[in-house]
């Protein structure tokens, strides 16, 4: 099999040491893994306005796919619960053929991302931000499954947050209790079961064989996967391309950039929540490859969006997977199971599938960071209420968008506090003894300032401010940028305004001990040619000297003005 150049499956890499024991414990591995995804498949498709199929499809095509192309070893890939609300909204709006293209576009950009080599940039997405869209999305989650679990009678939900809420309480008097009871039973086993049976027998499971045998026993009056989609097929679909209109195309653009952006954030933290796992490297790169090949797929075998589920993968991970090929099993497995088992699907009530979304939504809210945020700087527990609440208010397009934006300007601004320009004279003791000016003799007339920190847009107009204190201008002013490591057009815009100031007052500037890159970049702006490469020196002991020389230059012929590069 050929791959491009950089296409490089983890796969490829651990069957080269594959053994006969890696084989049995991923076998037991990935047939766990895959009777815990069955129920979770389903929910997440019902929940998300599809077919409780399409949750499975999903599982067993993209499952397989990112197992088997993907930068890690255990990731195990397939629908979550983070999806829920963009693919329901979508749904809601554009119908279930637009849903499919939209999803397609996401795994077109996501491929793009992984081929750019985009992966590593995902890390820069602050915490706040994450954890702020996460607990949202699980509010959303427990919204949308309140009907589901008390059984109530409402013929179309909204998909907004409001309008949702003031449904539900209009029609909380319609509430069933054989639906109600199934659902309470159901939460309590799944939360409840043992820790050490929960390894082999999850008890979603248990919960489901349960509720299903109770419900047909008895006869339960409660909705069912039956009574509301008829069944679940026995076998996958055959490929179907979607139909595409370009009138659509213009609104599907935004959210098939929060499904990429969504897909590329959670399945990296999946394959980093891996890693610590199993002590190893993940191909960041790589993952968003297999995620985008699998995102294109998907839908076309009757699909959803997929990512890395992180629940699974752990549970992947404890239960002794060791390479791709358990994740590859557990996709055949839930294959097997909708050959063998799907007609007894039928029989599942809805009120167990709205217990184990519950469940999941528990579980994925970062709800200890509400007690967290009295301990953050104002600025981070800002960002992340932000991003809470408009991903419950609006949505998570403008939730994420809005969170990225504010942590970038509290991040410049945090940066920009730490960018100092201060006056140094013999008695200022900051640059240690070796540059220190104690002892050095700084004639009559000089003036040094030093710039501690990163010079650029957000922390220019500190030189200017710093300067405007001045009552009257030296002849020559040095500016100490030895601690100055990187620069920014605006912080060289700015070096250019205060030399054409000085020029013009016939006074002089010197720079002592400029770094690499703000070096590099005057020079090929041609500044260091038009301040004169004379006026720019190593150290201070001969930004000194020239001051020296220039004062005695200016002294030597006072009416004439002196050429700054002299």
């Amino acid at each position: 099999m050929n791959f491009t150049p950089g296409f490089r499956p983890k796969l490829l890499e651990t069957l080269k040491t594959y053994t006969r024991a890696d084989f049995h414990a991923d076998i037991v591995a990935g047939i766990t893994v895959g009777i815990v995804a069955l129920p979770l498949a389903m929910a997440f498709a019902i929940a998300s306005g599809v077919p409780p199929q399409a949750g499975i499809f999903t599982a067993v095509i993209a499952g397989i796919l990112i197992s088997g192309l993907g930068g890690t070893k255990v990731n195990i890939g397939g629908p979550t619960g983070a999806f829920i609300v963009i693919l329901y909204g979508i749904y809601v709006k554009y119908g279930t053929e637009n849903l499919a293209i939209c999803t397609i576009m996401a795994g077109g950009l996501l491929l793009i991302m992984g081929l750019a080599r985009f992966g590593t940039m995902i890390k820069y997405i602050p915490y706040p931000v994450t954890a702020g869209f996460t607990s949202g999305i699980a509010v959303l989650i427990l919204s949308t499954q309140i009907k589901d679990f008390f059984g109530l009678s409402i013929d179309k939900m909204p998909s907004d947050f409001f309008p949702k809420m003031a449904a539900l309480i209009e029609r909380i008097g319609t509430f069933q209790w054989p639906t109600l009871l199934t659902a309470a039973i159901s939460l309590v086993i799944i939360r409840f079961w043992p820790g050490k049976w929960n390894r082999r027998v999850p008890g979603s499971i248990i919960a489901l064989i349960l509720a299903t045998f109770a419900a047909g026993l008895f006869r339960l009056p409660m909705e069912t996967i039956g009574s509301r989609f008829g069944g679940i097929p026995q076998g996958l679909p055959m490929p179907h391309l979607p139909s595409f209109e370009w009138n659509n195309l213009r609104n599907l653009i935004q959210p098939a950039v929060t499904i990429a952006l969504l897909a590329a954030i959670e399945s990296l933290l999946c394959a980093v929540v891996a890693d610590g796992m199993i002590d190893d490297q993940h191909d960041s790169n790589q993952e968003l490859m297999a995620q985008g090949i699998a995102n294109i797929v998907s839908p076309i075998f009757g699909g959803i969006a997929v990512t890395g589920a992180i629940a699974r993968t752990a549970t992947n991970v404890k239960c002794g997977g060791r390479t791709p090929v358990a994740g590859i099993t557990h996709g055949i497995t839930l294959l097997i199971i909708i050959l063998i088992a799907a007609p007894l699907a039928r029989f599942i009530p809805l009120a167990t599938l709205s217990a184990v979304l519950i469940n999941v939504a528990l579980n994925m809210g970062e709800w200890h960071n509400f007690g967290r945020l009295p301990k953050w700087p104002r600025s981070d527990a800002a960002v992340f209420l932000a991003t809470f609440s408009l991903t419950v208010i609006i949505d998570l397009t403008v939730a994420v968008e809005t969170g990225m934006v504010l942590a970038a300007m509290l991040f410049i601004k945090r940066v920009s506090d730490t960018t100092q320009i201060t006056a140094v004279d013999q008695t200022t003791e900051t640059e240690g003894a070796h540059h220190s000016l104690i002892g050095k003799d700084i004639p009559d007339g000089v003036m040094v300032y030093r710039i501690f920190g990163s010079f650029f847009f957000g922390a220019a107009d500190k030189l200017e401010s710093a300067l405007k204190r001045l009552k009257q201008e030296p002849d020559v002013l040095i500016l100490r940028m030895r601690k100055v490591l990187a620069m920014d057009a605006t912080g060289l815009n700015a070096l250019e305004d205060l030399y054409e100031r000085l020029r013009k007052h016939d006074k002089y500037l010197v720079l002592s001990g400029p770094h690499a890159q703000p070096l590099l970049m005057m020079d090929k702006a041609g500044f260091l040619d038009q301040l004169g490469r004379e006026n720019v020196c190593a150290n201070i002991d001969l930004a000194l000297a020239r001051s020296r020389k220039i004062l005695d230059l200016c002294a030597a012929t006072p009416k004439i003005a002196l050429p700054i590069n002299s």
